[in-house]
């Protein structure tokens, strides 16, 4: 009962900002409510079985797993690559270090609204690179393919640097005896990358893996700043489809029911990746 006590008001805090807010989405989710009127109706499961039956929902599905894959791989790869490189002492570390993590603190708003001069098709940066080797410029956040590339290019590039710091830490907590007992076996650096560094730092990357995923599942503000979910709805995540159903079309019924399925699918995704840290984490 101590512990109890000393816990409770830990837990409060999780119980008035996300217990009760999820047990009220989800009978939210079970009325036609408008966000306007007083009035509701009860209407059962009928919003998650228009839900499961919409072309919409599919789509933002797709285009969600397809951001989700297109940040998460590269944002840790780049990270630990980063972090492989920075985290012994060198000329200029700390400096590197600031500027590679300076992102991560800046508001994603402020980062989109840069990065949408970056993307213009008329006078942005990148075109403007582009043209020095001769290549046509791209409308970068006028055309589906190249859409959802801009917008996981922005989220990765603000990524690396938190991603890069857990490394760092990770990394500086292997024991320098490891190494100095491989390179006396005559293991190569590759092979102490491998057997070694890898395997250690495992857990931190099973972390970064895990909260980079839900992350990219509930991202919405780079996607509002740079291609409101389109052009023709390429970049239109379940995050997006939430609140157009939610503050365009004041459907809170069909809103909250698509709030419900982007909870199950962040816990679905994290489930798994649970899952195969049984086989590939050395705790």
């Amino acid at each position: 009962m101590i512990g109890v006590g000393f816990i409770a008001p830990l837990l409060i805090p999780l119980l008035l900002f996300w217990v009760i807010p999820f047990f009220c989405s989800l009978y939210i989710s079970l009325t036609d409510w408008d966000y306007i009127s007083p009035d509701y109706h009860l209407v059962g499961v009928d919003n998650y079985r228009d839900l499961l039956q919409s072309d919409d929902f599919f789509g933002a599905l797709g285009n969600t797993l397809v951001f989700a894959v297109a940040v998460v791989l590269p944002v840790v790869a780049l990270g630990l690559g980063f972090a492989l490189l920075l985290h012994r002492r060198c000329r200029g570390q700390r400096c590197y270090q600031a500027m590679i993590f300076s992102p991560w603190i800046t508001p994603t708003v402020a980062v989109s609204v840069v990065w949408s001069w970056v993307f213009d098709s008329r006078a942005g940066l990148a075109n403007q690179l582009l043209g020095l080797f001769g290549v046509a410029g791209v409308p970068w956040l006028e055309q589906p393919g190249s859409a959802m590339l801009a917008v996981a290019a922005v989220t990765v590039w603000q990524g690396i640097g938190w991603t890069m710091m857990l490394f760092i830490s990770a990394l500086n907590r292997i024991p320098a005896e490891l190494y100095d007992a491989a390179r006396l076996d005559g293991g190569s650096r590759a092979r102490r990358l491998l057997t070694i560094t890898l395997p250690l730092i495992s857990p931190t990357t099973f972390f970064l893996l895990v909260v980079n995923l839900v992350n990219a599942v509930q991202a919405f503000d780079q996607f509002q700043m740079l291609t409101q979910g389109g052009p023709g709805n390429s970049t239109r995540t379940l995050m997006y489809l939430f609140y157009q159903q939610a503050f365009q079309q004041f459907s809170m019924g069909p809103a909250a029911a698509t709030a419900v399925m982007i909870l199950l699918l962040a816990g679905s995704l994290s489930l798994v990746n649970t899952l195969m840290a049984r086989r590939w984490v050395y705790f």
